[in-house]
């Protein structure tokens, strides 16, 4: 099993390229189910749970081709992935796959649209929260479908089809809102969906919708109409750049000094980001390529934050956060409001010498001095990263165990790290 060591003490400076979002080109890639034709998609990151749902989408019968680099591409403009899913051979999307990524239990509303008719394996609970799929399922009544659970598995019915309807969701789920523009964009009649999740992700795969024919109308809103259409047809779009990976790098470039700049990144979609990063004191000033990040002289400050909805601060961020606050000066308070388990990166961060307490839903951080290098263990994709964050920092050697959380969903860290100045390897083997 692969390990990260990492020396820490290097201040990062240089500019890093910011990949394709994991949390659009998954709905993306998904969305090519809707039509018979192809969908091609650029600057796909390549990460594992893309892999993952590569392989889940074949075992549907779709046909996946990575095309070759384009003149002038380079390694950080993601790849080129063409979708056909000309045939659906299969409606079943068995446990042993959706049980390794939620995402793919979002197939169902497709292979609804589709065929009439889809077995979906329900999830399971998952290391950050147990995450329901109950408002999938309300979605999918509000639109017509006849749904049942039998044996592990949600077993749908619309044999003529989605209908409009009004769906209200009772909180804000980023799945759920794709369950729904996924299931209404083809249905007879018009849908109305309201208090829908409005992250930057959701508005990429509607924009993608519209351009395969859908009808959609409040896109970024809370409150979105479709009007269904027949069918969807095939399309080009390339994925929007992904705001967690950006707001991690100016995490890093702000705990460790220097000045980085963040090529692809786009400020319209990390304002509240930003706001507390400067609240902190990190200089943020937007670039012709994207943003660059440089802390100022006076070290970092406390903050107070809670983890919300888009536009709020992102519960993705949290534990990248929690790792710049151990060097503030102050206390730090920290609410998380979304995910009632994503705290497992505190005892971790403590082995570098970081002074959390925990209450409930808050964690209350106060700034040490130092930190120092420790062997630490990734506990979910998001808290993996917080550790390398404050690796960097530390002084010393680091070593990070159970790097495949890192995989899933940061595309070359170590290469992107380094190219900055980073003394950071992947050692392979045990």
């Amino acid at each position: 099993m692969d390990r990260i060591r990492i020396r820490g003490g290097n201040t990062l400076n240089g500019t890093i390229h910011i990949s394709g979002a994991k949390n659009a080109a998954l709905p993306l890639m998904i969305a090519s189910l809707l039509t018979d034709e192809t969908l091609t998609l650029h600057r796909v990151p390549r990460l594992a749970d893309v892999r993952l749902l590569q392989r889940i989408l074949q075992n549907h019968g779709v046909d996946i081709t990575i095309a070759g680099k384009r003149a002038g591409q380079n390694g950080h403009d993601g790849e080129t992935m063409r979708i056909s899913a000309k045939t659906i051979a299969d409606t079943t999307a068995p446990y042993e796959l959706v049980s390794k990524m939620r995402a793919s239990f979002w197939v169902l509303a497709p292979l609804l649209a589709r065929c009439g008719e889809a077995r979906v394996s329900l999830p399971g609970g998952c290391a950050i929260g147990t995450r329901p799929v109950d408002l999938h399922i309300l979605a999918m009544e509000k639109l017509g479908v006849q749904i049942s659970i039998d044996g592990g598995y949600v077993v749908a019915k619309a044999p003529k089809g989605f209908t409009g309807g009004h769906i209200n969701f009772p909180k804000v789920s980023v799945g759920a809102t794709h369950a729904a523009l996924m299931g209404a964009v083809t249905a007879k009649g018009d849908t109305l969906i309201e208090n829908a999740a409005r992250e930057p992700e959701i508005t990429d795969v509607a924009e993608c919708l519209v351009k395969m024919g859908a009808k959609i109308d409040g896109i970024g809103s809370a409150t979105i109409r479709i009007a269904g259409v027949p069918r969807l047809h095939g399309a080009e779009h390339s994925v929007i750049a992904d705001r967690i990976e950006a707001g991690t790098y100016a995490m890093a470039a702000a705990m460790t000094g220097g000045t980085v700049t963040l090529a692809g990144a786009r400020l319209d979609t990390l304002d509240e980001v930003m706001n507390i990063m400067r609240t902190s004191g990190v200089d943020i000033e937007a670039a012709n390529d994207g943003l660059k990040i440089k802390r100022n002289g006076a070290g970092l400050s406390a903050i107070k934050v809670d983890t919300e909805p888009y536009p709020g601060f992102p519960t993705d961020l949290q534990a990248q956060l929690m790792a710049l606050t151990t060097r503030a000066k102050g206390t730090s308070i920290i609410r998380e409001t979304i995910f009632e388990n994503r705290f497992m990166h505190v005892q971790e961060l403590a082995r570098f010498g970081a002074d959390i307490q925990l209450h409930g839903d808050t964690a209350e951080i106060r700034g040490v001095e130092r930190l120092t290098g420790a062997q630490v263990m990734a506990t979910d994709l998001r808290a993996s990263v917080s550790l390398v964050i404050a690796a960097l920092a530390a002084d010393g050697e680091t070593t990070l165990h159970r790097v495949y959380h890192l995989d899933r969903g940061f595309e070359t860290l170590e290469d992107k790290l380094k190219a900055c100045g980073a003394d950071i390897e992947r050692l392979s083997g045990h």
